[in-house]
């Protein structure tokens, strides 16, 4: 990778669903999987760009669901929040494992287990080039961990997110269940909200866009697509002003 491709990001927001770490199971974590995705994390990050990371916690509780079958709203969240702390401290363990030195930082209290979020304490993790993994969302029910990765992405002055998916990119529907889909190389913040084409829910992509946030989206099955798509390789849509 050449010095100007890798100038162009410098610090970076990587938000990965929790379900990218069950693998083939059907519910919680897979640990070949979550090793995987931490030795895509530490090709990048040996390259010197500083990383952050959102995981969500799907693959564990789903505060929405919850919900849906009749759980009170905001306890349901809180729960998702905490499956998110579960999940960041086993991509802790994987990332530390292989030489990474890393930050757990929950927006909920838990001393214990995870630091508790102070963005200048944050900003000088990332500074002396530690990992730091934001958990608990942004402490408030009601909330995505979608919307968690743009707010924390803008308050530790990321100059992009990226989403690992299972699809290399945005398309007008499911490629999955219609092979016909187009896939768009970019595509604008209020074409997303008004085309609903499900990059991140609705309050992340304004976020994003009131702060000018670029959205990458890429496939996280994609062996090396992270590092690939930092040098402007592999597919990948790219969500924009």
């Amino acid at each position: 990778m050449t010095t100007p491709e890798r100038a162009k990001f410098t610090r970076v927001m990587l938000k990965i669903s929790g379900e990218a770490l069950m693998g083939d199971l059907g519910y919680g974590l897979h640990p070949p999987t979550v090793e995987r995705i931490a030795r895509e994390v530490k090709i990048v990050h040996d390259l010197g760009v500083e990383i952050c990371m959102v995981i969500g916690g799907g693959n564990i509780f789903r505060g929405l669901q919850g919900s849906a079958q009749g759980m009170e709203r905001t306890t349901a969240d809180y729960m998702g929040m905490l499956a998110t702390v579960m999940n960041a401290l086993a991509m802790q363990s994987a990332l530390e494992k292989i030489g990474v030195f890393c930050r757990v930082i929950s927006a909920i209290r838990m001393d214990e287990v995870a630091e508790p979020y102070i963005r200048r304490r944050a900003v000088r993790h990332l500074e002396k080039k530690r990992v730091c993994i934001f958990a608990a969302g942004t402490g408030n029910p009601y909330f995505t961990t979608d919307t968690a990765a743009t707010l924390r992405a803008n308050e530790m002055a990321c100059e992009a997110i990226f989403k690992g998916t299972k699809v290399d990119g945005v398309y007008d529907k499911d490629p999955i269940k219609y092979p016909d889909a187009k896939r768009f190389e970019r595509v604008t913040y209020d074409e997303v909200l008004a085309q609903h084409l499900g990059v991140m829910d609705a309050s992340a992509i304004a976020l994003a866009r009131d702060n000018n946030l670029p959205i990458i989206v890429f496939s996280l099955d994609e062996p090396g697509g992270f590092k690939g798509i930092l040098a402007g390789e592999g597919t990948y849509t790219t969500v924009h002003g």
